[in-house]
């Protein structure tokens, strides 16, 4: 995959959609390498964590969720 799709892909993802680009800005990047790829702000999907909230964690928080699944086997009677 081409550096330069990614950093496209960057620019659709954001945080906030204002700093997207347009469609029609996303089609002009991809069809010409002359257009200049400004710099990706933040990330829509970027999670930031304080230094002093990581530090506080137990080792029993440090898993990112613990879920409790119940499993159901069907049988034909």
């Amino acid at each position: 995959m081409s550096s330069r799709i990614v950093w496209i892909n960057a620019l659709c993802v954001q945080k906030y959609p204002e700093d997207m680009p347009t469609m029609s800005s996303v089609v002009l990047m991809l069809v010409s390498d002359i257009v200049a790829l400004p710099k990706p702000k933040q990330l829509g999907f970027y999670i930031e964590r304080s230094s002093k909230e990581t530090h506080e964690r137990s080792p029993a928080q440090s898993s990112p969720s613990i879920n409790e699944v119940t499993m159901t086997q069907l049988e034909t009677r």
